[in-house]
């Protein structure tokens, strides 16, 4: 059996959590998967992983086997980077992960652009607001919003979200409009928003002149998702904050109405994420590049 092979494939089972997972990634059958980690362990006389039916976990001297190879195995992909045309072409299968109401609004619409720069890159694009894990789920890269929880991701900022409070016409004809953040706690509703990862309520932050409020406010409806926030305060449900690049163009059709103007909202940062032990290839870095530059000019994202 190859090595080189055998050690990339062990990597992979570490990275990914199951040999199951890790074949699907490889596109190799399962039983080749746990073949070579045999056959590697056989060599090195030593258990490098525990199996059970549904995890599979690292030994000790498999984890300093993994530290010690993945550095390896990326020096290799660097120098047959380096030895091949630098002009060359991205191509190849990309696996991204965006959020739901960044999808819809600003990445799908422009990927004509993308395809004319890179017409070789056949792109899977997972569209959800939930998390996901990198390795696990054999993804190269995800464009998220929000606190980094996973510090040992390697983490790009290519934007500033900001956000606005709003309502559809029809529900401010009905309960009238809000001229302080406190109304929203009493005598109005609220569309509110829930982590897909803890099912904790986010609460709505307005600054004004130093001062800092942060507003539950009653709700009725709360949703994990921001296109179905969207659905909602256009349904007249109640007000939310909102993104700035989804609610701006409903404003301007008149579609919703900014309340609460004169008081601040969150920004959000907005990150490209990757894996730190995965080499950075041309079609993740002609991704990275794109997104970084149509985020720049989009009028209203923030640097």
């Amino acid at each position: 059996m190859d090595q080189i092979q055998s050690i990339r494939v062990f990597a992979r089972v570490v990275e990914a959590g199951t040999f199951t997972k890790a074949a699907q990634s490889l596109d190799l059958p399962k039983g080749t998967v746990t073949k070579l980690v045999q056959h590697l362990e056989a060599r090195l006389k030593v258990k490098l992983l525990n199996r059970t039916t549904r995890r599979v976990t690292v030994t000790p001297d498999g984890a300093a086997y993994y530290e010690r190879t993945v550095r390896v195995l990326n020096d290799l992909d660097d120098i047959e980077a380096s030895m091949t045309n630098a002009q060359a072409k991205p191509s190849g299968r990309l696996r991204v992960d965006v959020g739901s109401s960044v999808a819809r609004e600003i990445i799908i619409p422009a990927l004509a652009d993308f395809y004319r720069r890179f017409p070789d890159i056949q792109l899977d694009l997972g569209v959800s607001d939930r998390s996901v894990d990198l390795l696990a789920d054999n993804v190269d890269c995800v464009l998220r919003g929000g606190e980094l929880l996973d510090q040992s991701l390697v983490a790009r900022r290519v934007a500033n979200v900001s956000l606005i409070t709003v309502a559809s016409p029809a529900y401010l004809q009905a309960h009238g409009t809000p001229t302080h953040p406190e109304q929203l706690e009493s005598g109005h509703t609220m569309v509110n928003h829930f982590s897909t990862r803890n099912g904790r309520h986010y609460v709505n932050e307005f600054e004004k002149d130093g001062q800092m409020l942060e507003i539950s406010g009653r709700y009725k409806l709360s949703v994990n998702e921001s296109n179905a926030i969207t659905a909602a305060v256009l349904a007249g449900l109640g007000v939310a904050q909102m993104a700035a690049f989804t609610a701006r163009p409903l404003i301007e059709r008149g579609e919703l109405v900014q309340v609460l103007s004169d008081w601040t909202c969150m920004t959000i940062p907005l990150y490209v994420v990757y894996p730190p032990n995965r080499h950075l290839s041309a079609k993740v870095r002609a991704f990275v590049e794109w997104v970084a530059e149509l985020l720049a000019r989009h009028p209203h994202m923030s640097g």
